[in-house]
């Protein structure tokens, strides 16, 4: 556990990607198993344990603190776990703690009746830095600035392969990753699972290339549609439906599921489609992380597959060949399946970047997003690999907002306020219609920070209200109506594009320019 507690202190503090992935490299190195297979699933978000809630460790704060000073120590800390580590009464802590091992294992066994006790004693016998990691373990909620993809790289890096063979294998394995380590050690290569995951191929933004340097023919386009990217995977019987990041929502989706009757890998877009009507992503977001479907909203919001790219078919892996030759692969099959709820996502007519730039301009669905450019002789390659796949998404939709409120940030961002909502006015009073997370740099976020301190006007716990004088110009992708917001409106990615210190507040959007931007019901 002290070794899990130094690395994730390490992790915290640096900043550069290359000395992270040393870290993890000299944890690897240094670490017996089951340790360190362990400390990659809590780092990758793969290890499933009975979390501890905010509300479970609050109540065991406020038995031996005072609550409202407790609240004031949050207040200025900003991290709930970092904060209980902190102000937690000093035990008798033993020379050695137990090894990760051994707390992931109680963590697994516990019940919600003996959580309490089972982390208060564990917190009691532990000094602050590894009360801290034990926190973090416990809640799942470690923010060190490592992805799963850099601790993937990592691993990969140990055992002496490329990132590319470790993501083949990585939806099959679980942790502690005894295979994968016993292959570092010089053992056997594992065999990859059965209908598993491929590693995603993705795209860079098309705004950071230089078009002057990218011939128009050596390019295909299609549709960027607002759903969720999934890989449609069954082999040997077995059918699977993945997320990007490899979680399976086969069970979510049994209505596509059962669909697919083939055997292969199909890469493409997760829809929510009625007739030749794809429904905005809000009605997708309804049948998402729900462990059961009704009839009712089976039939209510049917599922669709708009197939992209053809990994595998019929026992020949495609993944090494160009896109045009995977692409008429593709027509080939979708065409052979003759499955409705299983359509081919249109290529696009263009000459030139201009032409594509006036259909990504005007496209003729409100739920596409822009357009996706891929190089004809492109193979899949797994991760964001520069020159062959880019998105080039729609210019954005822009209000001016006034900011209302702000809540202390978590983990890098703990001593910042930085989550910010932001209103429109209503006649004379501002509504809430989204909070906003980022898009600002560090230096704007210090500027944030410091106007929020110097024009709070209320608090309530770690929010802030501040005093409606500041202007900030908010960004988002898209607009739908709910019902679960005053303002009867939800953004999409809202994110804040500039602080408009030039604008009084009076002068913000109001409401009614927001619903203007809203597609037609039915649309």
């Amino acid at each position: 556990m002290r070794r899990f507690a130094r690395l994730l202190e390490a992790l915290a503090f640096t900043p550069r990607r290359s000395v992270k992935q040393a870290q993890l490299l000299r944890y690897f190195t240094t670490t017996p198993d089951p340790d360190r297979g362990y400390a990659l699933a809590a780092l990758t978000g793969d290890l499933e344990l009975r979390q501890v809630t905010p509300s479970l460790l609050r109540a065991l704060i406020s038995e031996r603190m005072d609550p409202e000073l407790f609240a004031l120590c949050y207040d200025y800390v900003g991290d709930l776990a970092e904060t209980i580590a902190l102000a937690w009464p000093d035990g008798t802590a033993p020379p050695d703690p137990p090894p990760l091992a051994a707390l992931v294992s109680e963590l697994q066994r516990a019940g919600r009746a003996e959580l309490p006790t089972l982390v208060a004693a564990r917190l009691d016998a532990l000094g602050p830095t590894e009360r801290y990691a034990y926190l973090k373990l416990a809640t799942g909620g470690l923010r060190v600035g490592v992805s799963g993809r850099l601790a993937r790289v990592a691993l990969a890096e140990f055992i002496g392969v490329d990132v590319a063979e470790v993501e083949e294998l990585w939806h099959g394995v679980a942790p502690p990753y005894a295979a994968l380590f016993a292959w570092a050690d010089g053992g056997p290569r594992p065999e990859p699972a059965r209908a598993s995951l491929r590693p995603v191929m993705l795209a860079t933004g098309f705004d950071d290339a230089d078009p002057e340097t990218l011939d128009p023919a050596d390019f295909a386009a299609e549709w960027k549609w607002d759903g969720v990217r999934v890989q449609a995977v069954a082999e040997a019987g077995e059918r699977r439906l993945y997320t990007r990041t490899g979680q399976d929502i086969s069970a979510t989706f049994p209505d596509l599921l059962e669909r697919l009757d083939f055997e292969g890998v199909i890469d493409g877009e997760l829809l929510i489609r009625t007739g030749d009507r794809v429904a905005p992503f809000s009605d997708l977001q309804k049948r998402l992380n729900r462990k059961r479907v009704s009839g009712a909203l089976l039939a209510r919001l049917p599922a669709a597959l708009r197939a992209y790219d053809l990994l595998r078919w019929q026992g020949r892996d495609l993944r090494a060949e160009p896109f045009v030759t995977r692409r008429a692969a593709l027509e080939e099959a979708v065409r052979a399946l003759g499955d409705p709820r299983i359509d081919l996502s249109a290529l696009l007519p263009f000459e030139t970047w201009e032409a594509l730039a006036a259909l990504r301009a005007a496209p003729p669905d409100p739920v596409i997003e822009g357009v996706m450019i891929k190089r004809r002789a492109s193979p899949y390659l797994a991760g964001r690999v520069k020159g062959h796949w880019f998105k080039w998404k729609r210019d954005p939709m822009v209000v001016d907002a006034v900011l209302m409120y702000a809540q202390r940030g978590h983990g890098k961002r703990s001593g910042y306020y930085s989550d910010f909502t932001f209103g429109l006015w209503d006649g004379d009073a501002l509504v809430p219609v989204g909070k906003a997370y980022f898009g600002f740099t560090d230096a704007e976020l210090r500027d944030l920070d410091r106007f929020v301190r110097n024009h709070t006007t209320d608090r309530f716990g770690p929010v802030r209200a501040v005093a409606p004088r500041l202007v900030l110009e908010i960004a988002f992708e898209g607009l739908n109506r709910s019902s679960r917001h005053k303002s009867g409106l939800a953004m999409r990615f809202p994110r804040i594009a500039r602080i408009r210190t030039d604008k009084p507040a009076a002068q913000a959007d109001r409401l009614e320019t927001l619903r203007a931007l809203l597609p037609p019901e039915g649309a």
